[in-house]
């Protein structure tokens, strides 16, 4: 699966700790590799029609969109935050 990014996901990131970014990374890579890992919890965003949410930890998400083998990566970080504006 081939990963584009907004810029909001970019600032984002840039944004988060060493730590949590060494985190999302390896969400990224799982979702590469099975998008059905069970420690990513993909599921789709209730009232939005194509955007979907994976766990990075108990306390960050990223959001994302997926068409035609490619997924782009829309926003990241802070449960809440992240899924108010996914």
């Amino acid at each position: 699966m081939r990963f584009r990014r907004t810029e909001r996901f970019a600032t984002a990131y840039r944004s988060l700790s060493a730590n949590v970014q060494r985190k999302v990374d390896k969400a990224l890579r799982l979702l590469a590799a099975d998008p059905r890992h069970p420690s990513l919890r993909l599921k789709k965003i209730e009232g939005a029609d194509r955007i979907w949410e994976a766990r990075v930890d108990r306390s960050h998400r990223l959001t994302l969109e997926i068409a035609e083998g490619c997924c782009l990566l829309r926003n990241v970080g802070k449960h809440d935050e992240t899924l108010e504006r996914p």
